[in-house]
């Protein structure tokens, strides 16, 4: 018995510093981002922009895999079963926060099968028009929409983003009907907004501003409490005719349950130091993203009071996908 146990010490004995020495090669291969959006938005922009340089820092590819689907859940879905060994991270954004309550059942949970690494960014949604839209501000927007209840359609990037939630919230403060039109991502949504297929847009700043600076779609406001300093000539929502709005998206780093924390640890440092570089924060502010980098502790707090504030707006919308 004696000679059992000796034997399975020195098996143990020999895979811990493997193990150990495993964790403190990361990464030792390619390192798979999934995007849950297709091309061409937000989420997919920042990806892009951040797994450039994290390609750079751990010498290792860095693969963006956009999945989208489902309003982000077929993405978080494969992120959430993938190996927790750190290869498998997930570009989460508001979008799941607002799933939890906009669906009655989901594949996976957003609190339970995610290790939070730290919230990346943030931004502004802007209040756009096709420059067929009469309205030249918020306070005419809020009258057409008046005169011509239901009339008025707004293209989301899918049922429960952002986009969506931010302009039923409008709808709900500013006492006016539009109609949903909801796209399979940011991208689509925009194309349909420069083509003119739809009227009204809540889109994120990274995905509109080019657009809005050359004159394809009108800027009316933005959705957060200040203004933007990627558009300082853009009112807030609130200041120009719906007090007290606010929305805004935000983008983080997850990984799968179970991720050994020294893994967590590298990616947050590395993640926080890249943030501050002088070419990243460039980058962002011209594409309208605010960089944050706090702590994982502090992503789970924050992801925890979104769930509850954005529960919140798709109940009293009656908004609900099954």
């Amino acid at each position: 018995m004696n000679t059992v146990r000796y034997g399975l010490l020195l098996v143990l004995a020999a895979a811990l510093p493997g193990a150990a020495s495993a964790q403190a090669q990361y990464p030792n291969k390619p390192v798979r981002l999934i995007v849950p959006f297709p091309p061409g938005g937000g989420t997919d922009t920042l990806a892009r922009i951040y797994g450039q340089k994290l390609a750079e820092v751990f010498g290792q590819q860095v693969i963006i895999d956009n999945r989208p689907g489902a309003g982000t859940n077929i993405g978080a879905e494969i992120a959430a079963k993938a190996p927790p060994d750190g290869y498998t991270l997930l570009m989460g954004n508001i979008a799941h926060a607002i799933n939890v309550t906009l669906y009655s059942k989901l594949a996976y949970d957003f609190v339970k099968d995610f290790t939070p690494v730290t919230l990346l960014a943030s931004t502004p949604n802007i209040l756009v028009v096709h420059p067929s839209v009469p309205a030249k501000s918020v306070k005419e927007l809020i009258a057409l929409a008046k005169a011509r209840p239901g009339q008025l359609d707004y293209a989301s990037a899918g049922s429960g983003s952002s986009s969506h939630l931010a302009a039923e919230l409008f709808g709900i403060m500013a006492g006016v009907k539009m109609t949903h039109v909801p796209y399979k991502g940011g991208g689509p949504a925009v194309i349909a907004l420069v083509g003119g297929q739809v009227s009204v847009g809540f889109a994120t700043t990274p995905s509109v501003i080019t657009h809005v600076k050359a004159g394809k779609m009108r800027g009316l406001g933005v959705t957060t409490a200040r203004r933007s300093p990627s558009t300082p000539e853009l009112p807030t929502i609130s200041e120009a005719g719906v007090p007290g709005y606010e929305a805004g998206t935000w983008y983080g780093l997850l990984a799968p349950a179970g991720t050994p924390n020294e893994i967590v640890a590298r990616l947050h440092a590395e993640s926080v130091k890249l943030l501050k570089l002088p070419d990243v924060k460039d980058r962002l502010d011209a594409t309208g993203f605010e960089s944050i980098g706090n702590t994982p502790e502090q992503f789970a707090a924050y992801i925890r009071s979104e769930i509850e504030k954005w529960g919140k707006v798709v109940k009293a919308s009656g908004a609900r996908v099954d």
